[in-house]
């Protein structure tokens, strides 16, 4: 379901965890996804900020199928949908 969300959302997603979180602190993130087999070091700081700032947090399974879904080569962590 996450995936589609993704895949719907053209222009409008912020790819990557530093980024993530300051969208997050900037207001601009609507929404965050996390790939569960990311690294729960990297995820854990962007989880904790949407918690502080009460952004929704959906989960998906793969950072494989995450990344090829924003339409990059590599795995992606996690992603923001804008506002």
């Amino acid at each position: 379901m996450s995936y589609d969300k993704v895949a719907k959302v053209n222009i409008e997603k912020i790819i990557g965890t530093k980024q993530v979180i300051k969208a997050i602190k900037n207001g601009e993130a609507k929404e965050v996804i996390i790939a569960s087999d990311a690294d729960q070091h990297i995820t854990s700081k962007v989880s904790h900020v949407a918690k502080d700032y009460n952004v929704p947090i959906a989960y998906v399974d793969s950072m494989k199928k995450l990344g090829k879904t924003c339409g990059i080569d590599v795995g992606a962590a996690t992603v923001a949908i804008k506002q």
